[in-house]
C-alpha cells in the first residue's frame, strides 16, 4: 500500500494534536527507554520523537511502542534505509530535518506518516505541491522563530507546522499561539542528566508541565 501525502499529513496531524509538546529524545542506554517513554505518557505528552541519532535508538523504538498510550516515532530520517529499519522497529510515524522525493517516495511506499521539515517559504511551497500541509519548521530558533513562522504563515494560511529546535518553556508560547503551529518539538522534557539519574518522577514532572503549555 502506498500512503498518499494527504492522507500522510492527516494522519500526522492527529497524533500532533494529542498534546503541545511531543518530545525530541536522544536514547544513549537502551534500559532508559521503557521508563522514559512511561514517564512521558504518564506526564501527558503521548507522541513520542525518537532520534536515530545512537546505536540504541532502534532498539529503543522497539521497546517504547510497548508502552501503553505511546505512539513512537522515528526522527530524523534521512534515508530509505532509516524509513525501512524505523517501520521494522515499529515507528508509528516519521520525522525529518528537511525533506527529498527519494525519502518522501520511502515513507510513503511504507505507509509511514511523515513531518517532513521545511525552513523557508519555497520549501513548505514544494511540500505543499506535493500534498503535505502537515510540516515540521525547522531548525525553528535558527531560522528566525516565531516571527519567521508567522511570516511563512500568513501567504499560506493552509500549512501547519510543528516547530522544532531551540524551542524551549522561555519561547514555546510564543509558537503556540500562532494560527499555524499545531505543536512544538521539545528536548527538555527528557535531559540527558535526569535519564543518567534515573529520575523518572522529575521527568514526568517536567512532561505534565509542558502538556498543560498553551499560547
Amino acid at each position: 500500500m502506498t500512503l498518499s501525502p494527504r492522507d500522510a499529513s492527516r494522519r500526522t496531524r492527529e497524533i500532533c494534536a494529542r498534546a503541545p509538546i511531543v518530545p525530541v529524545i536522544v536514547v544513549h542506554d537502551v534500559a532508559h527507554a521503557r521508563p522514559l517513554a512511561e514517564a512521558l505518557v504518564a506526564g501527558g505528552l503521548p507522541a513520542l520523537e525518537v532520534t536515530l541519532r545512537t546505536p540504541v535508538a532502534l532498539e529503543a523504538i522497539r521497546i517504547m511502542s510497548e508502552v501503553p498510550g505511546g505512539i513512537v516515532g522515528a526522527g530524523t530520517l534521512v534515508t530509505p534505509q532509516d524509513v525501512r529499519a524505523a517501520c521494522e522497529a515499529g515507528a508509528r510515524f516519521g520525522v525529518s530535518p528537511g525533506a527529498t522525493p527519494t525519502l518522501l517516495d520511502a515513507c510513503e511506499a511504507e505507509d509511514l506518516p511523515t513531518l517532513p521539515g521545511a525552513a523557508t517559504a519555497t520549501e513548505a511551497m514544494m511540500l505543499l505541491e506535493r500534498g503535505y500541509d502537515m510540516l515540521k519548521f525547522f531548525p525553528a530558533e535558527a531560522s528566525g522563530g516565531a516571527p519567521a513562522l508567522k511570516g511563512i504563515g500568513a501567504p499560506l494560511p493552509q500549512i501547519t507546522f510543528c516547530p522544532t529546535g531551540g524551542v524551549s518553556p522561555g519561547n514555546a508560547a510564543s509558537y503556540l499561539a500562532l494560527s499555524n503551529v499545531l505543536c512544538a518539538g521539545g528536548s527538555w522534557v527528557a535531559p540527558a542528566d535526569l535519564m543518567k539519574a534515573g529520575d523518572w518522577a522529575g521527568i514526568e514532572a517536567l512532561a505534565r508541565e509542558a502538556s498543560q503549555l498553551s499560547a
